[in-house]
C-alpha cells in the first residue's frame, strides 16, 4: 500500500512539485550547456543514456539521488541539484518509492496493471481505501487517512476525461472473494469498478481460479508507455515499489502481462463475474 490519494488545496504542494522539476530540469541544461557537454557526453560520465539526461530536463523522468549526486560532480554545481533533488522527493505526499509514478501516470499513453490482492488505488472508493487501512491501526503504522484518500483521489482524476491514459486492468479472483471493509463495501466496490467500464475509461479481466499456474503469478505490478519516453514497470510489495526501467526487464514484463491477458477471461465474462460476485454480497 502506498501513502497517496484528493482536493483542494492539499495538491498546491503536487503542482509546485511539478514545476519545481521543470525547474531542476532547466538548470541541469544550464549547468551541462555552460560545461560544454552534449546530453549523451554527460549520460556517458553519469553512466545513463543521453536521452534520458535529455528526459531530465523536460521534467519527463526524475532522476535519483545518486544520479543527482553525480551530475553534480561532473557539472561542478556544488551538490545544488542533489540538493534540489532530495527536497522535491521529501516535498511529496506520496511515499517516496511511489512518487515517481504518480508523476509518470499523467504522461502516460497507457497504463496496464495486474493486480492479485487489492482492487488498484485508480479504482478504489473511499471506504475501500479505508478498509485497507484498517488493520495497519492496531500497529500504530496508519499514515494520515485523509491525506491518502486526497492523493488517491488526485490520481483518479485521470478518469475523468478523455484523454489518455488508456487504462487496462487484470484482477486475480481472489481479489473478488475478499470481502474488505464488509459485504456492503466490497459490494459497492465492485460495482464502482462495474460503472468505471460502462463508462468506457478502463478494460477490465479476470484471472480466474482455473488459470491454474498463470493464476499463481506473483505481486502487483504496472506498466506504462508514453509518447516520448521509453516504457517502464512499477512494481509493488508492502511498504515499498520500485521502478524498472531497464529494457530487457521491462520486455519480460510485458511478456508476462500478455500470458496473463491471454489467460484471463475476456472483458464481457470478466464483468460477467464482478457483477455477479457483487450480487452475491448485497443483502
Amino acid at each position: 500500500m502506498t501513502t497517496e490519494g484528493s482536493g483542494g488545496e492539499m495538491f498546491a504542494p503536487l503542482r509546485h512539485l511539478r514545476i519545481g522539476w521543470r525547474f531542476f530540469g532547466s538548470e541541469l541544461k544550464r549547468y551541462r550547456e555552460a560545461a560544454g557537454l552534449t546530453q549523451q557526453e554527460l549520460g556517458d560520465v553519469v553512466f545513463v543514456s543521453g536521452s534520458y539526461v535529455g528526459q531530465f530536463e523536460q521534467a519527463i523522468r526524475r532522476p535519483q539521488l545518486d544520479i543527482a549526486q553525480r551530475m553534480d560532480t561532473a557539472l561542478d554545481t556544488g551538490g545544488l541539484l542533489a540538493r534540489m533533488c532530495a527536497e522535491l522527493v521529501n516535498g511529496s505526499p506520496y511515499d517516496a518509492y511511489f512518487a515517481p509514478v504518480a508523476e509518470l501516470e499523467p504522461q502516460a499513453l497507457t497504463i496496464c496493471e495486474y493486480a492479485p490482492t487489492y482492487v488498484p488505488g485508480l479504482l478504489q472508493t473511499p471506504e475501500y481505501t479505508r478498509a485497507t487501512m484498517a488493520p495497519r491501526a492496531a500497529l500504530k503504522t496508519t499514515p494520515d487517512v485523509d491525506v491518502v484518500l486526497a492523493t488517491r483521489a488526485e490520481r483518479a482524476k485521470l478518469l475523468d476525461t478523455s484523454e489518455d491514459p488508456t487504462l487496462w486492468v487484470i484482477l486475480h479472483e481472489v481479489l473478488l472473494r475478499i470481502a474488505v471493509g464488509g459485504p456492503a463495501v466490497m459490494a459497492a466496490q465492485l460495482n464502482h469498478i462495474v460503472q468505471r467500464v460502462s463508462e468506457h475509461r478502463l478494460i477490465v479481466q479476470v484471472l480466474p481460479f482455473s488459470a491454474g499456474a498463470a493464476a499463481a503469478v506473483g505481486g502487483m505490478f504496472q506498466l506504462m508507455t508514453f509518447a516520448d519516453a521509453p516504457p517502464v514497470v512499477y512494481c509493488e510489495a508492502a511498504h515499498t515499489g520500485i521502478l524498472v526501467d531497464e529494457p530487457s526487464r521491462v520486455g519480460r514484463y510485458q511478456q508476462t502481462y500478455d500470458l496473463l491477458r491471454a489467460a484471463a477471461l475476456s472483458p464481457e465474462a470478466s464483468l460477467d463475474l464482478i457483477e455477479s460476485a457483487a450480487r452475491t454480497l448485497t443483502p
